[in-house]
């Protein structure tokens, strides 16, 4: 079976929010962002704004009716500035015009004066300056203290990781619709309708039940709509509350780019210890995560970088501290991974230190030292059908992992000015939110009388195949063709209190849901052809390719006729499924539990081409043994795995986001931003699934595959590195991404590196500083 919507996107014919038909009188809404990171606001003149044909009304934080505040954990947002900003882009005041041009001629046309204040940016300024989101946490687990002496070899670094910008082709935007009774029904581009809905009625001072929020899919999301659509929904929401008439805002991609949040930059330090056999002892890290202006989802993604820390390796004695630092930039917020893949580098960065002070491939130390089962997490969690040692070997086989490193040092024996680079990287995830409350799912299922199916769920579509697979569950269940499934538009009338799009959990949860509620109706109608038929035993009726059978065989009723005649009965063909995930639990004051339903393990192995004379690099092939259960659509599960490992390979070497001192984004557009294309990534891009792998939680014996496969592009990072000392076997790079072409020239000649730190800028060109200060050396 194919994405159901790909027919559909390759034609245009899709629909997103603003390609629902608007409504006569329809507004629209733009955005007066701050114009500096950090002020206090003196005065706002919006009379401008007035000036501008088509301008209807400016909204400010005094036209909130109810509670000017959209933070999801931590209470430290407010929809609209009131008094100061703390980042760039800060919604200031929104214009409602009766065009999109009016409105954005409007929102430049406001005045405000702002005191501004300084600005901070890095994680570590902003720790030393006591500016912290939360508390820290620590995960703990052995005695570190103690390993230290037992250790035969101990390295410490350091490791800077880039942010990265969710570019998803579907900037931000929603329409919002006034009702009768001040309700309010809401199209929005977001992974988490419900949180739309509880916001919403925050800000209108209204209750849940009075906004309807409908999403029919979204044009890619990546985390990056799981909060932080939720502004633009309210802000869509206040104007048409206001006005009285629809209203819609649709970001311009600089406007997403300079007032959205991104992937979590980290500074964070390691130390690790082996014994004399290589084996790993002890490991110590300390996180400083990027939050930005507000807590968003910091706390909840510096959790999981704290859960993933150890990645794929068994440590008996560890320590690691994460603290969420508040700066002066966008929120941050989640991405695919959700801080998982900050803490894997961070320990294969560690690994990569001591491979190197050692003398032996990191190959040698990831194989010695991989999780098995009974082997415990450092939160406490004990290794279940641990599947690192399986993915690996299977790796190793399939590929010829030994052929390859052979083939690579060859090739590097007879070229000066080019080399070649192979990494491994082994991967385990923990598949379920970390906040047990949230794995939860409903699902709502109707058969029409002429045997077509309805399906609803709390799921959003997001390109990422879920309503594929949710209609494949309820085929399966039902005995009959997909052709005969509808699934429906997520809708907050229809599944209530529904959790995100997210944490790779959506198909675990909302599938299970729709099993349930699929399965109480398939229950009903064996009873009514076991009365029919007169068989006792109902567990000896099935449906298959739509046609009834008694202990396997068919019967002369169809799928049809068997529907029909459970309505005629006054059966009910209708039922609600509800799914909570089992054994999870986590205890956030010892730091223990079992947090995770499942993980999923795989091993990638990434060769690449260096060019030593430019810093130019190409990936040769990237190539993947994935554990994903019993894969519920092949196709599917395969665009996620291309999918993610792209957005990894980016995350780890193009995609560079600068900001200036003063909290300017200066990465602000496609052109300075740079993103995967087709002739990035590798021709050779093979993935191999484990055969009998099922996984027991899953729907049919599925395993998640949204997040996980990002994680392999980390291996793309140390194959550079390995190529670069196989040029200049005394570089030691800097565990610094992304790994830009310029990065790798400077770690290709450290020495020039040097240069660099000892010259200073003057106007726009470097200036040796031991020169005649007017009339020096420029170079």
């Amino acid at each position: 079976m194919n994405h159901l919507d790909a027919a559909m996107h390759a034609r245009g014919a899709s629909q997103y929010v603003d390609d629902v038909p608007r409504q006569v009188g329809t507004l629209h809404a733009a955005i007066h962002g701050s114009s500096v990171a950090h002020g206090h606001i003196l005065s706002m003149d919006v009379a401008p704004a007035f000036a501008i044909e088509g301008v209807v009304a400016v909204l400010t934080a005094a036209d909130i009716p109810g509670e000017n505040q959209i933070g999801p954990i931590i209470l430290d947002e407010p929809l609209l500035a009131d008094g100061d900003v703390h980042f760039e882009g800060q919604p200031v005041a929104v214009v409602v015009a009766t065009t999109q041009a009016a409105g954005r001629k409007g929102a430049a046309a406001i005045v405000v004066e702002v005191d501004e204040l300084p600005a901070i940016i890095d994680p570590r300024a902003a720790y030393e300056a006591g500016e912290i989101i939360g508390v820290p946490r620590t995960f703990e687990i052995g005695d570190v203290n103690e390993a230290w002496a037992s250790c035969n070899v101990i390295v410490e670094g350091e490791c800077v990781i880039g942010g990265q910008e969710h570019v998803y082709l579907e900037t931000q935007r929603a329409r919002a619709v006034p009702l009768e009774e001040g309700r309010m029904r809401i199209y929005s581009s977001t992974q988490s309708p419900y949180a739309v809905q509880r916001m919403t009625a925050k800000i209108l001072g209204i209750s849940h039940h009075g906004v309807e929020v409908e999403v029919k899919r979204l044009g890619g999301g990546f985390g990056g709509k799981e909060d932080q659509a939720t502004p633009w929904a309210c802000i869509a929401a206040l104007a048409a509350h206001k006005t009285r008439q629809p209203v819609e805002i649709v970001l311009r991609r600089d406007e997403d780019l300079r007032m959205t949040g991104k992937r979590h930059p980290y500074v964070s330090n390691y130390k690790l210890g082996l014994g004399e056999n290589g084996h790993i002892v002890a490991f110590e890290a300390v996180h400083l995560q990027n939050a930005g202006a507000a807590a968003d989802l910091s706390t909840a993604v510096l959790e999981r970088t704290l859960f993933h820390s150890t990645n794929s390796y068994y440590v008996p004695h560890a320590r690691i501290t994460g603290v969420s630092c508040r700066t002066n930039l966008t929120p941050h917020t989640a991405f695919r991974g959700f801080g998982g893949p900050q803490g894997m580098f961070v320990f294969e960065s560690a690994l990569a230190h001591a491979a190197e002070t050692l003398g032996v491939p990191r190959e040698v130390l990831q194989r010695k030292n991989l999780l098995s089962d009974g082997d415990l997490f450092p939160y406490g969690q004990a290794v279940e059908n641990g599947r690192a040692v399986r993915t690996w070997e299977q790796a190793a086989q399939d590929f010829d992992l030994n052929g390859m490193i052979t083939d690579a040092n060859a090739f590097n024996d007879v070229h000066d000015e080019v080399k070649k680079g192979v990494a491994v990287m082994p991967i385990c995830f923990g598949i379920s939110f970390t906040s047990t409350f949230m794995n939860q799912a409903g699902a709502l299922v109707h058969i029409y009388t002429d045997g077509s199916v309805s399906v609803s769920s709390g799921g959003v579509e997001m390109g990422q195949g879920l309503s594929t697979n949710i209609a494949l569950v309820a085929a399966r269940v039902f005995g009959i063709d997909a052709s005969l499934i509808k699934v429906e538009s997520t809708d907050t009338t229809r599944v209530a209190n529904m959790s995100p799009s997210a944490a790779s959990s959506t198909t675990l949860l909302n599938g299970n849901a729709v099993l349930v509620a699929a399965g109480r109706i398939l229950d009903r109608l064996k009873h009514v052809a076991a009365n029919e038929f007169r068989v006792i035993d109902v567990a000896r009726i099935s449906v298959h390719n739509e046609v009834v059978c008694i202990d396997a065989k068919p019967t002369e009723w169809t799928w049809q006729r068997l529907v029909r005649q459970a309505y005629l009965q006054r059966i009910d063909l209708s039922a609600h499924g509800f799914y909570a995930t089992p054994r999870i639990n986590y205890d956030r004051t010892e730091e223990k539990g079992h947090p995770f339903a499942y993980h999923v393990y795989g091993t990638a192995i990434t060769e690449v081409t260096l060019d030593c004379l430019r810093g130019r690099y190409e990936i040769d092939c990237v190539k993947i043994v994935h554990d994903l259960g019993r894969t519920l659509n092949p196709n599917v599960d395969l665009g996620q795995i291309e999918g993610g490992l792209a957005q990894g390979l980016g995350w780890m070497t193009l995609e560079d986001l600068q900001w200036d001192e003063k909290g300017h984004l200066l990465s602000n557009a496609l052109a300075s931003y740079k993103v995967p294309d087709v002739y990035f990534m590798p021709d050779d891009l093979q993935v191999h699934c484990l055969e009998d792998a099922d996984e027991t939680t899953g729907p049919f014996g599925n395993k998640a595959v949204g997040e996980p496969p990002l994680m392999y592009g980390i291996g793309l990072f140390f194959a550079l590195r390995n190529a670069i000392r196989a040029f200049n076997p005394q570089a030691n790079p800097s565990f610094q991404s992304p790994m830009t072409p310029e990065r790798v020239l400077l770690g290709l000649y450290p020495e020039f590196g040097r240069i660099q730190k000892q010259m200073v800028p003057f106007h726009g060109v470097t200036r040796d500083p031991e020169s005649n200060p007017v009339s020096g050396e420029f170079r």
